[in-house]
C-alpha cells in the first residue's frame, strides 16, 4: 500500500519508492519530456535530473542558446517559460540504485490524464529507452506523437553532447 511507501533519499535495495515530484506543466505546455524514474541523486536535489553529470539542463540550455538557471525553481519557470512539461513514467517501483535497469515492481503515472488536464500538450519527448519501452507498454495507443530521446544520463556514453543536441532538436519544431 502506498502509506508504506518510502520517498527517502537514503534508498535501500528493494524499498517501495513514490516519485517525489509533481509533475511540471501549465496551461502553456506545448511538449511533454517524460523520463523514467528520478535518480537518487535526483531525489537528494528535491527536482528533475539533479546529477550534475546528467547533461538534461545543459542540452536544453543548448536548444535555447541561454544559460540554465541552477536553482530548482529557476529551473522550473524556464522550462514552462519554453513551453515544455516535465514528468516521469513511473509513478513507483523498487530500485537498488540509480540505474533505469535497476527499476522492479513499476506502477506507471497517469499519463492519460496529465494530457486530459493539458490539452495544449501536442507532443511527448521520450527521455531514455526505458521510459520509451514503458510508454510503448502503457500507453502506445494515445494518439499524441511520440519521439525517442537519447538519455542525458551521465551512464550515457554511446553519444556525444552533439549528437545528442541533434536528437533533442526535435523539440523545437513544437515550439516555434
Amino acid at each position: 500500500m502506498r502509506s508504506s511507501t518510502r520517498r527517502s533519499s537514503n534508498q535501500e535495495p528493494h524499498q517501495r519508492l513514490l516519485h517525489p515530484f509533481e509533475p511540471v506543466v501549465d496551461s502553456n505546455s506545448k511538449v511533454l519530456l517524460l523520463g523514467s524514474f528520478p535518480s537518487i541523486k535526483s531525489f537528494q536535489e528535491a527536482f528533475y535530473y539533479g546529477h550534475p553529470q546528467n547533461q538534461f539542463w545543459p542540452l536544453l540550455g543548448a536548444l535555447f542558446q541561454e544559460e540554465v538557471p541552477k536553482r530548482a525553481e529557476d529551473r522550473r519557470a524556464f522550462v514552462l517559460d519554453k513551453g515544455i512539461a516535465l514528468w516521469d513514467m513511473v509513478a513507483s517501483c523498487q530500485r537498488t540504485n540509480s540505474l533505469d535497469s535497476s527499476l522492479r515492481q513499476i506502477e506507471p503515472n497517469d499519463i492519460p490524464g496529465l494530457l486530459a488536464r493539458y490539452p495544449n500538450i501536442e507532443a511527448i519527448f521520450l527521455v531514455g529507452r526505458k521510459s520509451e519501452s514503458l510508454y510503448r507498454r502503457y500507453f502506445g495507443h494515445l494518439p499524441l506523437p511520440a519521439h525517442y530521446l537519447p538519455s542525458p544520463s551521465p551512464a550515457n556514453r554511446r553519444l556525444d553532447f552533439k549528437t545528442k543536441l541533434a536528437h533533442w532538436s526535435k523539440i523545437l519544431s513544437y515550439l516555434r
